[in-house]
């Protein structure tokens, strides 16, 4: 069993002040999640399961309740949660890069990715999933354009002629 956490009372008075006039969900939820563990005693799992949310979350919720406290009044704290924070290139750099394959794309050439793949690597000094290509070319609006069901010099008439003869 978790140990209780101690509360701070100003920022429990603070709390109450916030479920009386909350604005939106989440300040409730917010000022929820610091009043149950400290008027109840509940523990996070308990806190998590009355708000319907996961055990993070409450944590969460707690320390967005504690820095939106200490902020100016109207600026809204800074969210941390999401973002490419594990990105091999920047947007910019993204954009150049594929640039000069989109160059031979338009040119009618084929866009192999495995060679995408390997260019890549090449251009962050390690390998590369082909999943994080996947993701790159999407992210950057390509799309699979498959060739031609038939070859360009098909002969319809030829073909129709060998139809009728091979029966």
């Amino acid at each position: 069993m978790s140990r209780p956490r101690r509360v701070d009372p100003a920022l429990v008075s603070r709390a109450e002040a916030v479920v009386a006039q909350a604005r939106n969900a989440r300040e409730l939820r917010a000022a929820q999640a610091v009043l149950l563990p400290a008027v109840a005693g509940t523990t996070l799992e308990q806190t998590a399961k009355v708000l319907g949310v996961g055990r993070a979350t409450v944590a969460r919720l707690q320390g967005w309740f504690r820095q939106r406290e200490r902020a100016p009044i109207g600026v809204e704290p800074r969210r941390r949660w999401g973002g490419r924070r594990q990105a091999l290139l920047s947007e910019a750099e993204e954009k150049g890069f594929l640039a000069s394959w989109e160059v031979r794309a338009k040119a009618g050439e084929l866009v192999v990715l495995s060679e995408l793949r390997m260019a890549l690597s090449e251009r962050v000094g390690h390998g590369v999933a082909p999943s994080v290509l996947y993701r790159l070319v999407a992210r950057n609006g390509w799309r699979k354009v498959a060739p031609d069901t038939r070859h360009p010099k098909t002969d319809l008439a030829a073909q129709q002629e060998w139809k009728k003869n091979a029966s």
